[in-house]
């Protein structure tokens, strides 16, 4: 046994039993290394203005937006500092009855939420439909004409979002593009009414956030060994197959990354449903800006608004998680 150790000690120049306590020494050495010291406190010093900005712009308005949530309503709808009241998480599930003091659930907000998450969920699911195989067009194209297909991708972000819905809507208008062709080819008698419906903020929110899901799959597929594909094909396996049990489990991480980029920013759209559904078929955002608007109900606005945001964190929380364990069998 000690030659043993005597041999590794010749071997390494350093003995086992003495190797721990030597690692921590040059552990508290670095550690009180002066200029050690001073590169921390460079790269501290560096990042603060990048610090203040995040709390600033990020974490200071979504605290605000928290504190708010917890006070009372102000006589003119803003919030009494400092006088704290659960009154708006109240309104945002129930309702008291002005007539006899019942409560009963508040079916306006609910139906609004569950409209806002069953739209997100549509839009979520058309992307992908539609995203899917373009990304997986373009990730099979030669590689000089793959940037060209990807530039006509982004096209539709040179353009203000006002701008591009208000051009959905000369689309899907009564005497739009899309019902005068229907018309015109014999297809229907009488246009078809889209417009203030469901159906248009479907549609126009697809319209909007189709980019958002093509360029995370592209981005996996771009990675993708397609060799993998042609041995399954030689295996005889069916495209179902192939696509279900190869290429889908391998651009994972993109499918969800997109589908989180589309599910986030639909769920809490504003200028979309306001101009596509008229302010009748109205979805969070609208909701949140109508009671710090003409409702003039801030701690009410504010529970909603965290709620939007709990809803965000857990649908992050979820693609983190999901990505988290892709790696880990990658690796």
């Amino acid at each position: 046994m000690n030659n043993t150790q005597h041999s590794q000690e010749n071997k390494y120049g350093v003995d086992p039993d003495s190797a721990p306590s030597m690692v921590a020494a040059d552990t508290l050495g670095s550690a009180d290394d002066p200029h050690k010291r001073k590169a921390i406190r460079d790269r501290w010093l560096l990042s603060a203005p990048a610090l203040l900005i995040i709390f600033f712009a990020a974490a200071g308005p979504l605290l605000v937006m928290l504190l708010y949530s917890f006070m009372a309503k102000g006589s003119y709808g803003d919030v009494k500092l400092w006088e704290l009241s659960g009154e708006g998480w109240f309104n945002v599930f129930l309702q008291r009855d002005i007539f006899d003091d019942t409560l009963s659930f508040a079916n306006a907000h609910l139906s609004i939420f569950w409209r806002s998450v069953k739209l997100s969920l549509s839009t979520t699911l058309i992307t992908f439909l539609l995203g899917f195989p373009t990304a997986y067009f373009i990730a099979t194209r030669p590689a000089r004409t793959r940037d060209i297909w990807l530039f006509l991708v982004t096209i539709p972000f040179w353009t203000n979002l006002l701008i591009r819905t208000f051009a959905i809507q000369e689309v899907i208008r009564n005497e739009g593009i899309l019902n005068s062709a229907l018309v015109g080819l014999g297809l229907i008698d009488q246009p078809i009414q889209i417009m203030f419906t469901d159906k248009a903020i479907l549609f126009g929110m697809a319209y909007v956030y189709l980019p958002l899901m093509v360029l995370p799959l592209y981005a996996s597929m771009e990675k993708l060994d397609f060799r993998l594909v042609e041995a399954a094909y030689d295996l005889y396996a069916n495209q179902f197959r192939v696509l279900w049990h190869v290429i889908v489990p391998l651009v994972k991480p993109g499918i969800i990354a997109g589908s989180i980029l589309v599910f986030i920013p639909a769920l809490g759209a504003y200028v979309t449903p306001r101009v596509l559904g008229g302010g009748k078929n109205m979805m969070l955002g609208n909701l949140i800006e109508l009671q710090f608007g003409p409702g003039r109900n801030w701690p009410l606005g504010a529970a909603i608004s965290v709620t939007l945001m709990v809803v965000v964190m857990l649908a992050l929380m979820v693609y983190v998680r999901n990505v988290g364990k892709s790696e880990t069998r990658r690796g």
